[in-house]
C-alpha cells in the first residue's frame, strides 16, 4: 500500500468582529476629562503624545492600601518602589503618604537620598548592588536585605572593615503556587538554602540578621500566595529564634499586588479578578498574629507596593495620525461633504474611518512597555455614535512590531480623534525608550485640578547632552 503523502496542519486565526449586535448604534464609552481637566485642553497645552498623573488617584490609592493593612496590624510600614516610577513629583506624593523608599540600584539609592530620604529609612533590594552603593548603604543604617552568597560574603568584608556589626535581612523564594518561581531573587527557603544562610549570618560576628523578605511575582491575583509566603517566612523566622536565638525584628512581603491592568489572556474584565487591598491584608496579617509567638513582640510589617498604587492613576494621550486600508467608504451620502473629499485615485482625507481595519497613532511601544503584557484600555475623547468593530491600534514606530493593540474594540474615528490609553501609570515611564520619536512631556493633574509639568517634553539637546562629537568630524 502506497504511504500517503504527509500535509503539515495548518492554523488559521480568525479575526471575527464585534458579536455585541446591542453595541450598533450606541455611543461608545468616551472619556472626555480626567479629574475635570477636558482632555483635549491638556493635549492643546502640552501636546500629544501625552503621559497624565492624577494626584488624587494617587494619594487615594495609597490611604486605601494603608487602612487596608494597619486596621489588621499594629506596625506596618509601605515603602515606595522606585523602579515602578521615580518622577521626582510621584516618590515625593509617596513619602508625603507615610512611604519610606525601596530601591534596587545605586542610581535609585542616589535618587532617594537626593529625596531627601535617610538612609535607614531605605530598603536596599536588587541583585545587583555595587560595592561603593553597598559601602554606603552599611553606613549610612540602611535596610540592607541580602539576595545571594557573594553578596553575604561581600557584606562581611565590609562590616569587618568598617569594625561594626551590621544589621541585614535576606531575601527568600519558595514554591507558593506561582508559575514559574522567581529563583532568580534571594536563598531558596525550601531547600534549606536560606537557613544556610542564616547559619553563616550567625556565626559572622558581624552581620546581624534582623529581617526576612520575599517578593513573590508580579500581579498576584490570588491573595492565597501571601499566605503561604508569610507561613514559610514564619517558619524560618521560628527556626532562626530556636536554633541561634535571633529574634527577627521585621518581615517584608514585598510587592505584587495586581493593578487593574488586564492581562492578554485574562477572560473577564480586571474588575472581576483583581482583589482589593482588604483581600490581601486579610492573607497577610492574620497570618502573622496567628503563628507568631505569644511572648515575643510582633515584627514590624514592610510592603513595596508599587504597581497596585500608581498603575490607575497615569493615563497616556494620543492622537490618531491616519488610517489604516484607506479605501474608506463613506458611512453615509453625507460623509463625503462632511469628513473630507476625494483625490484623483480615489482617496478622500479625514475619511470616517468606516472601513478601517486600523488605527495609526503618534505614540509607540517604546512608550508603553508594559503593552507586551497587558491589553489597557482605550478610549475616545468624544461621544462617537455608530457601530463599533474590532481594530488594530498601530504605534507610530518604524517598525512592524509596533502595535499597541492587535484587536481593540473602537467606534469610527478620524485623524485627529485623541484617544485615552489606561492604565498606564507603572514601569512604562521607567522603561520607556528614546527611540525614533522624543519622549513626550507628563503631567500631574493636582487635587485642586491644576496642572503642572513634572516632566518636559524632550529635544535634540536633552537627547545629544551626553554624547561628545570628535572635532575631526566637524
Amino acid at each position: 500500500m502506497k504511504k500517503r503523502e504527509y500535509i503539515a496542519p495548518t492554523i488559521v486565526q480568525h479575526q471575527p468582529g464585534h458579536m455585541n449586535a446591542q453595541a450598533h448604534g450606541q455611543t461608545a464609552e468616551y472619556c472626555a476629562s480626567i479629574d475635570g481637566v477636558p482632555v483635549p485642553e491638556l493635549i492643546a497645552k502640552h501636546g500629544s503624545p501625552l503621559f497624565v498623573y492624577s494626584e488624587t488617584q494617587i494619594r487615594n490609592a495609597a490611604r486605601d492600601a494603608r487602612r487596608a493593612f494597619q486596621s489588621r496590624y499594629p506596625d506596618v510600614q509601605f515603602a515606595w518602589s522606585y523602579k515602578t516610577n521615580y518622577l521626582k513629583a510621584i516618590c515625593a506624593i509617596f513619602h508625603q503618604e507615610g512611604a519610606i523608599a525601596e530601591v534596587v540600584s545605586d542610581f535609585e539609592y542616589e535618587k532617594a537620598r537626593a529625596m531627601g530620604i535617610a538612609g535607614r529609612d531605605i530598603i536596599f533590594n536588587g541583585p545587583w548592588k555595587p560595592p561603593a552603593a553597598l559601602e554606603r548603604a552599611v553606613v549610612e543604617g540602611a535596610k540592607i536585605q541580602i539576595d545571594h552568597p557573594d553578596e553575604l560574603i561581600a557584606l562581611i568584608a565590609i562590616a569587618e572593615k568598617q569594625g561594626k556589626i551590621v544589621d541585614v535581612a535576606i531575601r527568600c523564594y519558595m514554591d507558593t503556587g506561582v508559575r514559574p518561581t522567581w529563583s532568580k531573587f534571594g536563598f531558596n527557603a525550601d531547600s534549606g538554602e536560606a537557613l544556610q544562610a542564616i547559619k553563616r549570618i550567625f556565626q559572622s560576628k558581624v552581620l546581624r540578621l534582623v529581617g526576612l523578605h520575599t517578593h513573590v511575582g508580579t500581579y498576584i491575583l490570588d491573595p492565597s500566595v501571601y499566605k503561604r509566603a508569610t507561613e514559610k517566612l514564619l517558619d524560618l523566622a521560628e527556626v532562626a529564634r530556636r536554633e541561634y536565638g535571633i529574634a527577627i525584628r521585621y518581615l517584608n512581603l514585598g510587592g505584587g499586588f495586581a493593578s487593574h491592568s488586564q492581562l492578554h489572556y485574562q477572560y473577564l474584565p480586571s474588575e472581576s479578578v483583581v482583589p482589593t487591598m482588604d483581600e490581601y491584608a486579610e492573607a497577610i496579617c492574620p497570618t502573622i498574629h496567628a503563628r507568631w509567638p505569644k511572648e515575643v513582640p510582633l515584627p514590624k510589617l514592610y510592603l513595596e507596593t508599587g504597581r497596585a498604587l500608581i498603575d490607575d492613576a497615569g493615563y497616556l494621550l494620543t492622537t490618531v495620525v491616519a488610517l489604516k486600508d484607506g479605501l474608506c467608504q463613506a458611512a453615509n451620502p453625507d460623509a463625503e461633504k462632511s469628513n473630507g473629499s476625494r483625490d484623483k485615485a480615489g482617496y478622500r482625507s479625514g475619511s470616517t474611518g468606516a472601513g478601517a481595519s486600523g488605527y495609526l497613532v503618534d505614540s509607540g511601544i517604546h512608550l508603553l512597555y508594559t503593552s507586551a503584557w497587558y491589553q489597557m484600555n482605550v478610549r475616545p475623547v468624544r461621544p462617537i455614535a455608530g457601530p463599533q468593530t474590532e481594530r488594530t491600534l498601530f504605534g507610530c514606530l518604524c517598525m512592524n512590531t509596533d502595535v499597541l493593540r492587535q484587536s481593540v474594540v473602537l467606534p469610527n474615528l478620524i485623524a485627529g480623534d485623541a484617544l485615552v490609553i489606561h492604565p498606564v501609570g507603572a514601569y512604562n515611564l521607567t522603561q520607556a525608550m528614546q527611540f525614533i520619536t522624543y519622549r513626550p512631556a507628563v503631567v500631574l493633574i493636582g487635587e485642586g485640578g491644576t496642572v503642572e509639568v513634572i516632566r518636559e517634553r524632550e529635544n535634540l539637546q536633552h537627547i545629544e547632552a551626553l554624547e561628545r562629537f570628535p572635532a575631526r568630524f566637524q
